[in-house]
């Protein structure tokens, strides 16, 4: 006898799943813009700490790790590799030298404009089929997830 509540785990409900979704969607959108970005000479998640220093100016590793997405010891090879390239630099934070600010040098934010067209077309690719107004829609929505799950204020 079986329970009529439980799905069939052998029918096929992933595209029912929006975690499932949201993966394939930015896992596709990343692999878009690998080859522009590595013309530019960073990676994806390099480009994200790029774009993350950008737009909100220095933070901290902690930080960077949260509005990254990477984890705090996968981010700091990740910058150990920015550093070397001279898009970043560290500094010490005021009043306490423990705490490290990643900046964004001027090769660093270089590396970002040229990068972000990039970035801004496989969006559109993506979003294409939508109308502006499902666009508007669906970021909203996606917000009202995220502010609703996020452990941090920023």
């Amino acid at each position: 006898m079986s329970d009529q509540t439980t799905p069939n785990l052998h029918e096929d409900h992933l595209e029912e799943f929006t975690p499932y979704l949201m993966n394939r969607i930015i896992a596709r959108y990343n692999k878009g813009v690998e080859d522009a970005l590595t013309d530019v000479g960073v990676s994806v998640a390099q480009m994200r700490t790029l774009a993350v220093l950008a737009e909100g100016g220095p933070r901290t590793i902690n930080e960077l790790s949260v509005l990254t997405v990477i984890k705090q010891s996968t981010l700091s090879r990740r910058l150990d590799a920015l550093e070397a390239a001279g898009l970043i630099r560290r500094e010490a934070g005021e009043g306490d030298n423990r705490v490290r600010l990643i900046h964004l040098t001027e090769a660093g934010r270089a590396a970002h404009d040229r990068a972000w067209p990039a970035m801004l077309e496989m969006q559109d690719t993506m979003l294409a089929p939508l109308s502006e107004e499902e666009k508007a829609q669906l970021n909203g929505l996606l917000l009202k997830v995220f502010y609703k799950i996020r452990k941090h204020n920023f």
